[in-house]
């Protein structure tokens, strides 16, 4: 298994991952091919896939917003989960996080997405359910 930076050509599997994965996503928003393509090319943004003989089998995206470093759309294709593969993906992450200088990590995950819980929790990462996300999307 290799984990590599995200090529555009990798798109459509990683679309189809989410899907298997139930995760969802906006793909006519800031999940489109356009705006992941743009995003590869942000110097606060790391796309990070893991591959089994050329298999897309799980992504993560790693974000810097100046202060704080965020994961963001963790995924590991159901038939490959339990082996650790979203540790890998995490700590991926956390190596970019750390070069783009950011010392604290955080992530946000729905209530029911167990799996991802139990991999952030056995990667060091504390929940804090006192906490409301609140949101505004400004493009409707």
């Amino acid at each position: 298994m290799e984990i590599q930076p995200f090529m555009i050509d990798d798109y459509g599997a990683m679309i189809a991952l989410w899907e298997r994965s139930g995760l969802p996503f906006e793909k006519d928003g800031r999940d489109s091919r356009d705006s992941i393509e743009r995003q590869m090319f942000d110097d606060h943004i790391a796309i990070i896939t893991l591959k089994e003989q050329g298999q897309l089998i799980g992504a993560i995206i790693a974000t810097s917003d100046g202060r704080k470093g965020w994961i963001n759309r963790l995924a590991v294709d159901p038939d490959f989960r339990g082996r650790r593969l979203a540790a890998r993906l995490i700590e991926a992450a956390e190596e970019k996080l750390a070069e783009m200088g950011v010392s604290v990590i955080g992530g946000l995950i729905e209530d029911q997405n167990f799996p991802s819980m139990a991999a952030a929790k056995y990667c060091g990462y504390e929940g804090w359910e006192h906490l409301v996300y609140f949101r505004k999307k400004l493009n409707k």
